[in-house]
């Protein structure tokens, strides 16, 4: 008999956090630096309208995403939840 392979690996993950790039991205953004865009698309893969698309939607699920300029470039930063 052999075991599935969703099987497996749901013993393996339980009660962890899926690793998603939403979720590499709001890390990303934790961090006490913030990050700028184009870092965002390296560590995602995705487009620019779509890392912006995503901040929207951790705005909307009550994050406070913060915004400000290093020389040239925009960093974009969120608190971490306490």
């Amino acid at each position: 008999m052999t075991k599935s392979k969703s099987a497996s690996t749901d013993i393996v993950t339980a009660g962890l956090p899926r690793e998603t790039k939403s979720t590499k991205l709001l890390t990303l953004l934790q961090t006490g630096t913030g990050a700028s865009l184009e870092e965002m698309v390296e560590v995602t893969g995705w487009q620019s309208h779509t890392v912006r698309a995503a901040m929207t939607g951790f705005r909307k699920k009550g994050h406070i995403i913060n915004k400000h300029v290093e020389g040239n470039t925009t960093v974009w930063s969120v608190k971490p939840a306490a």
